[in-house]
């Protein structure tokens, strides 16, 4: 992912300056931080300032203390920590913020063209993934998500690990950008397939959460078939990994494919 923001900090106060805005990312996080914060005021940086028309937006907020979480295996602990820390993220009232993808007929278009936006990998594993994932895109696992979830809540948008601060007892999170109205089953979804989260075996995790068990599946089918469109050749992420990612991640679409 390109970066989206510079950081910087002084007295326990964070500032953060967009480098990039196009899609409301700066008016999206100052909204979900001033709503959780109300909500669950430990969990989230306490927003403090924001110049949200000037070029570059910037926001400040409070200094949370942990270090992010790593890529390697979480312990059970952090698991547990994480459980938490999103249960809490999940009871801040959501029903009137505006969704993340995919939420409508239009959205999920625009998800079959996220993957077609990329051309078609020559040969291996890769090339049947793609395939496969684009059937899938037109077939009718995708129905589950046409509808608003009767169940809202705050989705994070940005599930990489390392906006999971861990203090060795507790779990905070941050980077908001992408935050919006979802449903429990498309946020895990989210998390357990994000490249970051590979070394951890989420199952178990999932299974704490009431959700619909297709659901979760078309969800994280849904997103390994993002993964896969920024990982083949000519995706966003392809340069900044080694082949056998895209391999990986090939091989992990067939599977959730069936």
């Amino acid at each position: 992912m390109s970066q989206t923001h510079d950081l910087s900090t002084r007295d326990g106060v964070l500032t953060k300056r967009y480098t990039s805005w196009r899609r409301g990312e700066h008016r999206r996080e100052w909204a979900a931080l001033h709503r959780i914060h109300a909500h669950a005021p430990d969990l989230v940086p306490r927003p403090l300032t924001a110049d949200l028309d000037a070029d570059p937006p910037v926001i400040t907020m409070s200094l949370l203390p942990g270090s992010p979480l790593g890529n390697g295996p979480l312990t059970s602990a952090q698991l547990d920590a994480l459980e938490t820390a999103l249960r809490a993220l999940w009871s801040v009232p959501a029903a009137d913020l505006a969704p993340r993808r995919p939420a409508s007929d239009a959205d999920v278009a625009y998800g079959r063209e996220l993957l077609t936006s990329v051309p078609r990998p020559t040969g291996g594993t890769p090339a049947l993934a793609y395939d496969a994932a684009l059937a899938w895109w037109d077939g009718p696992d995708l129905d589950r998500f046409r509808a608003p979830h009767p169940e809202p809540v705050i989705g994070h948008g940005d599930p990489n690990l390392p906006n999971y601060l861990w203090d060795g007892a507790r779990i905070r999170i941050v980077d908001f950008e992408d935050a919006g109205r979802s449903d429990v089953a498309l946020e895990l979804g989210a998390l357990a397939e994000h490249l970051s989260a590979r070394d951890t075996d989420w199952e178990g995790f999932c299974g704490r959460f009431d959700v619909d068990a297709g659901r979760l599946l078309a969800a994280r089918r849904l997103w390994a078939a993002f993964w896969l469109h920024m990982l083949v050749p000519g995706g966003r992420s392809a340069h900044r990994n080694p082949p056998e990612v895209c391999e990986a991640q090939a091989a992990r679409v067939l599977d959730l494919l069936g």
